[in-house]
């Protein structure tokens, strides 16, 4: 009976942390490419989640076919935010990183209040749907199917990260992460491929939001949680790794599940926060970082 609690206890450590894993990925994926720490993340993971429920409210249509739709309309949203925020805000002389995360941090305000202002301040969530309290059974231990499901996806996505990593749009994603400015001379254009990056990076947190809505209610304030739970797995992992953002996801819900499990469920975090600061103290840039 004991082996069974442990084993649910570190199950549905699991589950979520491949969802924060996810969560995080975009950006980290950002981070590495541009140096810029997207405070709105958070935001926008709740706006994925709204276009969720709107749609499923409008159309009936199960979340599990809106990941196609979500992350398409995600990623047009990062490279608008790219073109009419963060290039302005590169294109400044003089403190730069400042401009830079107080063009975000201001974005995410806007968009939680324009999210307060059209939904009102009460949690909506799709009730209905095909994934909708099933539960798997095995070995005494049960698996909540949208958590599940989720954690699956989430692990494709970043299979679909790494396979994307190897063509020439991945190739010329990395030399730009390496040398912004030396790619200019092979004929490489930094400005689209940043562009295409912040795409990228939104559409990931989309996708995270699309599982999240199956199963997870939505509100103004969802995303502040998951976006410090982001940044602290990105710091964690090692600012701009992807595989670190995947292992220190993992480790952070593993954390926060046997934490909740020992103290009670609303000191989660702080195991989550402990851990953090021993490898912080011991290994500054996270556990893959090269920074």
């Amino acid at each position: 009976m004991l082996s069974a609690d442990i084993a649910q206890v570190l199950i549905g450590g699991l589950l979520m942390g491949l969802i924060y894993a996810l969560v995080a990925a975009g950006l980290s994926l950002i981070f590495g490419l541009m140096d810029v720490v997207n405070f709105a993340h958070g935001e926008l993971l709740m706006l994925a989640m709204y276009a969720v429920f709107i749609i499923w409210q409008a159309t009936g249509m199960d979340p599990l076919l809106q990941i196609p739709l979500i992350a398409v309309l995600l990623a047009g949203c990062g490279v608008a935010i790219y073109r009419g925020l963060i290039a302005r805000a590169l294109s400044v002389q003089f403190n730069r990183g400042m401009v830079q995360i107080f063009v975000t941090f201001g974005l995410a305000i806007f968009i939680r209040g324009a999210a307060q202002f059209a939904f009102g301040g009460e949690f909506r969530s799709v009730s209905k749907h095909i994934l909708a309290n099933r539960t798997l059974e095995i070995g005494g231990v049960f698996v909540p199917v949208p958590q599940l499901a989720a954690s699956i996806v989430c692990l494709l996505a970043f299979a679909g990260l790494l396979a994307i990593s190897r063509t020439e749009f991945g190739r010329a994603l990395e030399a730009t992460r390496e040398d912004r400015d030396a790619v200019a001379l092979i004929g490489i254009d930094r400005d689209r491929i940043f562009a295409m990056g912040w795409g990228l990076g939104i559409a990931t947190l989309g996708v995270a939001g699309v599982m999240l809505g199956g199963f997870y209610y939505v509100g103004p304030n969802v995303g502040a949680s998951f976006a410090l739970i982001a940044y602290v797995t990105v710091a964690l992992g090692g600012f701009g790794s992807l595989t670190g953002a995947l292992v220190a996801g993992v480790l952070i819900g593993e954390v926060e599940a046997i934490t909740a499990a020992v103290f009670e469920p609303s000191l989660k975090q702080i195991g989550v926060y402990a851990i953090y600061m021993v490898v912080l103290m011991l290994r500054p840039r996270g556990l893959f970082g090269k920074l």
